[in-house]
Order: C-alpha cells, then sequence, then structure tokens
C-alpha cells in the first residue's frame, strides 16, 4: 500500500512539475501556502514553537553538549558503548591498533614506499 502512494505522490509531483497545465497548478499551490505561511495565527504558532525550543536549549544545552563529549572521548578511547569489550580484533585485521602502539606502516609496508 505504501508503494502505491508513494507512486501516486510522484505522479502527481511530476504532473505539477512537468507540464505548462502543471506549472499553473504549482503556481497556485505556492501562492496559496505562502498565503498560509503569513496568516498571523500561524506566526503566532510559529513564534509560540521558536521560544519554546529557545528555551528547551537553554535548559538542556549544557546537558546535551556533556554527553555528546562524553560519547566522544569514549569512542576515541575505544570504550564505545558499542564495541564489545570481550571481542579482541581478528589477525588478519589490517587496521593497527594505534592507541596500543602499533606502527601504521610496519617495515615491510615501508620497503614499498618511495622517498
Amino acid at each position: 500500500m505504501k508503494g502505491k502512494v508513494v507512486f501516486a505522490v510522484g505522479v502527481g509531483l511530476g504532473y505539477v512539475l512537468g507540464t505548462r497545465a502543471g506549472r499553473g497548478q504549482f503556481e497556485k499551490i505556492k501562492g496559496w501556502a505562502n498565503d498560509v505561511w503569513q496568516d498571523p495565527r500561524v506566526q503566532g504558532y510559529v513564534q509560540d514553537v521558536e521560544s519554546q525550543a529557545t528555551e528547551f536549549a537553554k535548559q538542556q544545552g549544557s546537558a546535551l553538549k556533556d554527553k555528546a563529549v562524553e560519547a566522544a572521548k569514549s569512542a576515541v578511547a575505544g570504550n564505545a558503548p558499542w564495541r564489545s569489550s570481550t571481542t579482541t580484533p581478528e589477525a588478519d585485521d589490517p587496521t593497527p591498533d594505534v592507541l596500543a602502539g602499533e606502527p601504521i606502516i610496519d617495515a615491510e609496508d615501508a620497503r614499498y614506499r618511495t622517498p
């Protein structure tokens, strides 16, 4: 059912944007949407939501920042919550563990580098 709805919306959008008659309809819809957006009642709701969002950001902003910093530090240190602490890297894993002191370029790779 979802696919049929998406198809119908696509056909309608193609008609509106692809034909001259559709272009006229598009301009009508655009004018109607602009009129609705400029309505003082709508702008009152917009201002209410903006003030609520601003207040929420002021109240929760520092807590969200602290959590983001903590998550970033944890990910960089290798203690990310999505990593399992009981597993070890595979032997054939080509990614060096730089934090454990493994070199990024080993002696074999260095032979093939051109200066």
